[in-house]
């Protein structure tokens, strides 16, 4: 396996990824759209998930593919980004047709990030506009760490990002990876190495290898206020996938969040992955290939989380430093 071309979930071909960003409020929104419908499973192992439109992805339900996924900020609020979504697709004729109305499929994940140093005395909620400008915004490239759903994001220690990764698989397959991070926990050990360093290419976030110094008879770092968390992510891949294939490749996704983040998957977080797949490659083994794209998936999410801690940028009013501040060279 080694990485695509952008390093990135659009490496999966037929989707494309928008930011859009609201600096003063220190927020944003991320949309993973399509060229075409594409099946999706969602898992959720957090204790605090703010979600729309998940119920709709479990594999016995009617509708089996959606138009777009969302990642936003805002909390609750933060949920009414995918409805700017899904009526800006209605405007460009797409959704599941009804009778002749056509009805985009858009779920939606959303983070805390209402108490990171950003004006929220708003009068009228951001997010739908701010889905709508990320759609607008959608290409196969985009930017990574201070942007998008990561603008606010934060850690225990350090400031939080949108971070993305992928892999090819010697098959064939490409699997990626799209995050927003935003935890209860940490991404880094005491040396500031990234948990995920195991699984890192090249130097792909900084190349500080191993974590060192680290004492497993301590407690955890993790926020003053637990309660303004959560990690959204996407896995995809080109593979054609059922319903509850995906699920699976969700379930495995979050190893690679627990990899990267101490600790992860606590009551305090909404931890989710959502899963995606655009059907353009046939399973050629329905029994092994399944476990190679779920240690995929995994690999590329714990890659994706270290990729977006490190490329976060400083701004006015940051609560914590970036990991470059802290570790980066002098």
């Amino acid at each position: 396996m080694r990485p695509g071309p952008r390093n990135l979930i659009t490496d999966v071909a037929g989707l494309k990824v928008g930011h859009a960003a609201d600096e003063t409020v220190k927020t944003g929104a991320t949309v993973l759209v399509g060229d075409a419908p594409f099946v999706a499973a969602v898992h959720v192992m957090g204790g605090a998930p703010g979600t729309r439109e998940t119920d709709l992805l479990a594999p016995d339900k009617t509708v089996q593919e959606v138009d777009a996924l969302v990642l936003s900020g805002g909390s609750a609020f933060g949920l009414d980004a995918a409805s700017g979504v899904a009526d800006a697709l209605r405007a460009d004729g797409r959704g599941f047709d009804v009778g002749g109305q056509k009805v985009p499929i858009v779920p939606g994940a959303i983070l805390f990030d209402l108490l990171n140093g950003g004006d929220k005395d708003w009068a009228q909620s951001p997010y739908n506009q701010l889905g709508r400008a990320a759609l607008a915004a959608a290409d196969a490239d985009f930017a990574l760490g201070t942007a998008g759903a990561g603008t606010g994001a934060t850690l225990a220690d350090l400031k939080g990002g949108l971070g993305s990764a992928s892999l090819v698989l010697d098959g064939g397959y490409t699997v990626g990876a799209l995050v927003v991070v935003n935890a209860v926990g940490s991404a880094t050990g005491p040396n500031g190495a990234f948990w995920a360093a195991p699984w890192e290419f090249d130097v792909e976030f900084g190349g500080r290898g191993p974590v060192t110094g680290f004492d497993p008879s301590q407690e955890p770092v993790t926020k003053l206020n637990p309660r303004a968390a959560t990690t959204i992510a996407i896995v995809a891949t080109d593979a054609a996938l059922t319903q509850a294939q995906a699920t699976r490749l969700a379930v495995a996704a979050h190893d690679g969040m627990a990899r990267a983040l101490h600790p992860s998957h606590t009551p305090y977080d909404g931890d989710l992955v959502f899963a995606a797949a655009t059907g353009a490659q046939p399973l050629t083994n329905p029994e092994a290939d399944p476990v190679r794209l779920g240690h995929a998936a995994a690999t590329c999410l714990a890659r994706a989380i270290a990729r977006g801690v490190f490329s976060a940028e400083p701004a006015r009013g940051d609560v914590l430093p970036t990991w470059s501040r802290r570790y980066g060279p002098d």
